[in-house]
């Protein structure tokens, strides 16, 4: 037997070490959880993405009493960006969240199933997402893409076995 070992890494920092066009992208990510509809869990996150042609499309999480039926912001964002830019790639994703005592101090990580979406994502374009997770106090920024936080992550690979 032998072991696996899984590593990813993680640039943690804060706002103020940002470059201008991320600082821009984590604005727009901030920005957009004011649109959020979630009236349920009080949770509002707001994505945002830079796309090959520096357009940025924003999105926020999107609540429904049948709570199978919502959306995420990651979600709603991708989709919305590859419905409406179809051959642009996804470069650079931003997430942001606040409560009803303000933003976040630390990050928040997609979840399993917007994890499982960036990824189908970087697998069309055929290029690595850099993701930025903010935080008032601190912020994440990954920048090997998805799977480092999708690590054994199931793709279409495996539907041509």
């Amino acid at each position: 037997m032998k072991e696996l070992v899984l590593q990813t890494k993680v640039k943690v920092c804060v706002y103020d070490e940002f470059s201008p066009l991320d600082k821009e992208l984590v604005d727009a990510a901030r920005a957009a959880t004011a649109n959020s509809y979630a009236v349920y869990s009080k949770f509002n996150v707001g994505a945002a993405v830079r796309l090959g042609n520096g357009v940025i499309v924003k999105g926020s999480n999107q609540e429904n009493a049948a709570y199978p039926s919502g959306l995420c912001a990651e979600r709603t964002t991708l989709f919305w960006a590859n419905s409406q830019y179809p051959s642009e790639p996804v470069l650079t994703l931003a997430i942001a969240a606040r409560t009803e005592n303000g933003e976040l101090e630390k990050p928040i990580p997609p979840c399993g199933a917007c994890r499982q979406v960036i990824l189908e994502t970087e697998k069309r374009f055929g290029n690595t997402i850099r993701i930025i997770l903010f935080g008032t106090k601190e912020s994440y920024i990954i920048e090997d893409g998805i799977k480092a936080l999708l690590p054994l992550s199931f793709d279409s690979a495996f539907l041509d076995e």
